[in-house]
């Protein structure tokens, strides 16, 4: 079983990097369904650092997870299940709130 969460913390590393680096919008759910006038209204690059930062972050949760299988504690797993569910709530709210993936169109 240990084996499964070194896997999900690599993906999630891998994605990480691959966001940061301010690429792979295509893997964004939503911002690829999207057209092409409305994605273009989008800044990529800042939502995919978003993104990469957030991986990074859902990484650290599974890792914490993952100690419960090494220490052999139900505790750990719960606080890794709660952070993670944290971060993903996180994530929804400040991404679709306060337009900040917006491009800046000049006007106030």
């Amino acid at each position: 079983m240990l084996i499964v969460h070194v896997v999900f913390i690599a993906l999630f590393i891998v994605l990480g990097i691959i966001f940061m680096m301010g690429k792979g919008a295509v893997l964004i759910a939503g911002y690829n369904t999207s057209g092409r006038s409305e994605r273009q209204k989008y800044d990529e690059k800042a939502l995919c650092k978003f993104m990469g930062k957030s991986m990074f972050a859902l990484s650290a949760c599974w890792f914490i997870s993952a100690l419960s299988e090494v220490i052999g504690s139900l505790i750990p797993l719960w606080i890794g299940i709660g952070l993670f569910v944290g971060v993903i709530c996180f994530m929804l709210i400040y991404a679709n709130t306060g337009n900040r993936f917006k491009k800046q169109t000049g006007k106030p």
